[in-house]
């Protein structure tokens, strides 16, 4: 059975720094590609980062740029964002995502497995 479970998120204030971590069994990690997705109350579900199976390519939606870092640990068969400089329009629920073609992708239907996401709340 795959799994995938996120982790690190909570409440934080402007400014500050979270890393949240996807951790996943019941699949050859090294060879997927991953994702972070976040949703926000009453939006659409919003591509964040993603990295292919080597960590080689990177893609960065509008949100991540400048500001988060995607990675992976093919050891440790976990996928981390670190995510800086936060703002209030980062709250959101986020999630990750396993691509088993493995090259990562921007739009969410490219997924197989999704985890059930950790709650990061930005105060002002």
């Amino acid at each position: 059975q795959v799994q995938l479970v996120e982790s690190g998120g909570g409440l934080v204030q402007v400014g500050d720094s979270l890393r949240l971590s996807c951790t996943t069994s019941g699949l050859t990690f090294s060879t997927y590609g991953l994702a972070w997705f976040r949703q926000a109350p009453g939006k659409e579900q919003e591509f964040v980062s993603c990295i292919s199976w080597s960590g080689g390519t990177i893609y960065n939606g509008d949100s991540a740029k400048g500001r988060f870092i995607i990675s992976r640990d093919n050891a440790k068969n976990t996928v981390y964002l670190q995510m800086n400089n936060l703002r209030p329009e980062d709250t959101a629920v986020y999630f990750c995502a396993a691509d088993a073609w493995g090259v990562g992708a921007k739009s969410r239907y490219e997924y197989d497995h999704w985890g059930q996401g950790t709650q990061v709340t930005v105060s002002s």
